[in-house]
């Protein structure tokens, strides 16, 4: 085998042409990496907002709160189903609430953006634990006064600390409280007392969903298979893990396949560009691969040979590439939810997994652009080339 530093030297000889290869292949990977981080985001932001031992009732056939109605009389019902946990003064632990979308306008942009609001039972942090207020405080129960998640702050008009903004036509709520939820989709909602939301979007005798926690995974399937039973309240019960997994699948797919399609027309230019580089170098080094076929080098090692400068080349961009995306850790990207149609604020998550696939594939670029400069370079006669 041709040593390794024979490569590397012949790439730091052609400075310029090895610069503007890796600086293509990294815009590539960059983009690729990037997409598949906000990807990944998606899925976290949403996937923390379920917990193993919580299980949500919806109107059968819905796949979101915003669609579903539930019956508030059969609210009792689904508390008392088997295998929800009983708190210390023996209350069965569950939540009922609205949900409902407003249009509200955007801060420091023309348009309007549509943010979920959440009515929620006078003490929420009682069902949500890990919900905790940074800023200002709690809403009072029965009040128009409103918390906001932490990732909605100052994203659209009057939802910030101690602003005022409108759920209804002449319906003002003042914001008191910013809350953080362990980065999930609840920080981009606003909560509201749900008597303050029933009264200004007409909810009378319905909820939207309930959620209960249950006293352990296990007993899911005893809880719905009592709520489901009755077939007379047309209810579904799904874990809330799972019914987070659906809410995600849509927007995870979509970005995922968008930056992917984007990254294949760029990495055709990138590996083009690659090619036309080895193709240069192969062109110029005629006598160097005619003297090393002359030393006893075989036509597999020159192809080895090649091939590995290509991906060297090509792994030095990716390198570079991955590595200033992970810059995106530190930016917020606001989307729709396909699932709920409101706007969801997500981080970029720089997975182990994003940065491995992001690197395979500008190996896999090298791989491609320089194999016909490869097969070229072992191709060549030793004698033609020397005399060359």
């Amino acid at each position: 085998m041709i040593p390794i530093r024979y490569n590397v030297r012949s790439l730091a000889v052609r400075k310029a042409t090895t610069v503007a290869t890796a600086g293509g292949i990294a815009l590539v990977v960059f983009v690729l990496a990037a997409s598949l981080m906000l990807s990944a985001g998606i899925k976290k932001t949403l996937s923390a907002s379920g917990k193993p031992d919580n299980a949500i009732v919806l109107r059968m056939g819905s796949d979101a709160e915003l669609g579903s109605v539930v019956e508030e009389s059969s609210v009792s019902l689904i508390l008392a189903a088997p295998g929800v946990k009983a708190d210390e003064k023996g209350h069965p632990t569950g939540a009922a609430e609205i949900v409902v979308v407003g249009a509200m306008e955007k801060l420091g942009g023309e348009g309007v953006t549509n943010v979920t609001i959440r009515g929620v039972p006078d003490d929420p942090s009682r069902f949500r634990p890990e919900v905790r207020i940074v800023a200002g405080r709690p809403a009072r129960p029965g009040s128009d006064e409103a918390v906001i998640g932490a990732r909605i702050r100052g994203r659209v008009k009057g939802v910030d600390l101690e602003q005022t903004f409108e759920i209804k036509k002449n319906r003002p709520v003042k914001v008191v409280g910013v809350f953080e939820a362990e980065g999930s989709a609840y920080e981009s909602e606003i909560w509201v007392d749900r008597e303050l939301l029933r009264q200004a979007y007409h909810r009378e005798g319905i909820v939207s969903g309930v959620r209960v926690r249950l006293e352990s995974p296990s007993k899911f399937d005893a809880f719905r298979a009592g709520v489901e039973n009755d077939k007379r309240l047309g209810l579904q019960a799904l874990r809330e893990t799972d019914f987070y997994e659906k809410q995600s699948e849509g927007a995870a797919l979509f970005v995922g396949v968008l930056g992917t399609v984007i990254s294949i027309f760029f990495a055709g230019g990138a590996m083009i560009g690659a090619m036309i580089t080895m193709y240069a170098a192969v062109a110029n080094r005629q006598r160097e691969i005619g003297t090393l076929r002359a030393l006893g080098f075989s036509r597999a090692s020159i192809l080895t040979s090649f091939l590995l400068e290509a991906v060297l080349l090509a792994a030095a961009g990716g390198a570079v590439g991955a590595a200033a995306s992970l810059s995106m850790g530190f930016v917020r990207f606001s989307m729709v939810n396909f699932a709920s149609w409101s706007e969801v604020v997500f981080s970029f998550d720089p997975t182990p997994s994003v940065m491995t696939r992001a690197l395979v594939f500008a190996c896999v670029m090298g791989l491609i652009g320089g194999f016909f400069p490869a097969l070229r370079a072992a191709r060549t006669s030793p004698l033609k080339a020397i005399r060359g």
